[in-house]
């Protein structure tokens, strides 16, 4: 299942309030661009796991997981995410 909408909605609202969703492109570097930093990270993290109901007991919180909007989707298809 596709969430990037979902995703980018949520990094634009949190990360980029001056930047339109259309503005942020999925395979944009959120670390590179400096959008998400470590602590930003865990953020983003903590979202995931309420939002698409995650178990991240089990899964490899690897920041390359979390690179793009793209890789965050990945992780959650990874991670059995719902919604």
């Amino acid at each position: 299942m596709d969430h990037t909408a979902v995703i980018t909605r949520y990094i634009v609202d949190e990360f980029l309030p001056d930047v339109g969703v259309g503005d942020l492109t999925a395979d944009y570097d959120l670390f590179a661009g400096g959008v998400i930093d470590s602590l930003a990270l865990l953020k983003v993290i903590d979202w995931l796991g309420t939002r698409f109901r995650l178990s991240l007991d089990d899964v490899e919180l690897s920041p390359d997981n979390f690179r793009t909007i793209d890789d965050i989707n990945a992780f959650i298809g990874a991670a059995g995410g719902q919604q």
